[in-house]
């Protein structure tokens, strides 16, 4: 599913009065506040039911250049990890 079907799921829950501009409004909405949540003091947003999105850090570490095998160093990095809930799980 991409994000224009995820817009049309949004508009057909919401019901006939919601316009296709007010879903896509609707799931920015959500997007920006699990930004927002992940940039913020605990670097963590929990949906009960659905799952855990959360910042973790990558160590630098050694890789190799596939093209030419050629060693190379891979910096720190921060990455976010998602862990699905109960939910999400048995639904699945």
């Amino acid at each position: 599913m991409n994000k224009a079907e995820l817009v049309e799921a949004v508009q057909k829950s919401l019901g006939a009065d919601a316009s296709k501009a007010a879903a896509e409004r609707a799931v920015d909405a959500v997007v920006e506040g699990i930004k927002k949540g992940l940039k913020g003091k605990e670097k963590k947003v929990q949906l009960v039911g659905f799952g855990t999105f959360e910042v973790t850090k990558r160590k630098a570490r050694q890789g190799v250049n596939p093209r030419t095998g050629e060693k190379i160093k891979i910096a720190a990095s921060k990455t976010v990890k998602f862990k699905p809930g109960a939910g999400l799980k048995a639904s699945l």
